[in-house]
């Protein structure tokens, strides 16, 4: 390889698109494709609107157990 070529990097991921809008994912906001979209991300998290639904049938195994 001489110096005039340009060095070949395999990327170590595939690009995926941003959970958010679609768009293709940027390295530094990986995987979403903005900090305004990471934050969208972010919010939601800290919102409680991402949650695992209880139901009633989880609820009786633990009053059995006790």
């Amino acid at each position: 390889m001489s110096a005039s070529e340009p060095a070949k990097v395999t990327p170590l991921r595939p690009r995926r698109p941003c959970p958010e809008c679609g768009k293709p994912s940027t390295r530094a906001d990986y995987p979403f494709c903005s900090p305004r979209c990471k934050d969208l991300d972010l919010n939601r998290w800290l919102s409680g609107s991402y949650a695992i639904p209880v139901t009633e049938a989880d609820e009786n195994l633990d009053d059995e157990e006790h």
